[in-house]
């Protein structure tokens, strides 16, 4: 904890070539949106994730801190940054955060509901969406003529949020990981889907931290070297 740091390295996941990379540029903090763990280790393995890069770390110095939920459901996290980044007005959580208070309760929460600046059919919004968020493919659930206004959003997985969805005012819902029973079932409603990945919907957070820590690092007047890991790839190869 009493480590100096002059240069992050910020990412979105804990991933050997990440570390590797850090490991090579001198780089003495690690910051990521996916922890290393996303559930505990009985014993590691330096022969595969999550030991590889706890070895590389630790013969390194190399410290990591991983956001997770925390910034995916706080006030200008990353469901805010990507309502922004397609459009939405007027955002509001799908599901408030029980362990808030007063005004942050009503703010914070997974997921966003917001309207668009105009209606636009599903086709459309796909379209304006595999654009804007520089997409190869994404898989539509839904009637492609139906008009849309106000959208849901969840970065990540979503498939546990359909029942609010589906009850909410949002005729379509945007998020990674949808399942074929959850697809079905928004389907069933008349409402749709548009599903961008679970890296799809995610990668941004690299640009967010970037843009939020540049600032704050210098009202702190902390002379720290900030750099963005973009190597990293959708895992997902679409033939």
């Amino acid at each position: 904890m009493n480590s100096k740091v002059n240069k992050v390295l910020i990412g979105l996941d804990v991933s050997p070539s990440l570390v590797n990379f850090a490991a090579t540029e001198n780089v003495d903090l690690i910051i990521t949106h996916h922890p290393l763990m996303l559930s505990g280790e009985k014993f590691i393995n330096f022969d595969r994730m999550p030991g590889k890069a706890i070895e590389i770390a630790a013969k390194k110095r190399i410290g990591i801190i991983s956001l997770h939920t925390n910034i995916d459901k706080v006030v200008g996290g990353l469901n805010d940054y990507f309502a922004s980044c397609i459009g939405l007005k007027r955002t509001s959580p799908i599901l408030i955060d029980p362990l808030m208070n007063g005004l942050e309760k009503k703010h914070n929460g997974i997921g966003r509901i917001g309207t668009l600046g105009e209606k636009l059919t599903l086709k459309a919004l796909a379209l304006q969406i595999k654009e804007k968020m520089n997409l190869s493919h994404l898989r539509l659930v839904g009637d492609v003529n139906m008009t849309v206004k106000t959208v849901a959003i969840c970065t990540g997985s979503g498939g546990s949020l359909i029942e609010e969805f589906i009850n909410s005012r949002a005729e379509v819902f945007i998020t990674g990981d949808i399942k074929y029973h959850e697809a079905r079932q928004v389907e069933e409603c008349s409402k749709g889907i548009l599903d961008v990945g679970h890296f799809g919907s995610e990668w941004m957070v690299i640009d967010l931290l970037f843009e939020r820590l540049t600032p704050a690092f210098h009202k702190a007047g902390f002379n720290i070297e900030l750099k963005k890991y973009l190597k990293e790839k959708d895992p997902f190869t679409i033939f």
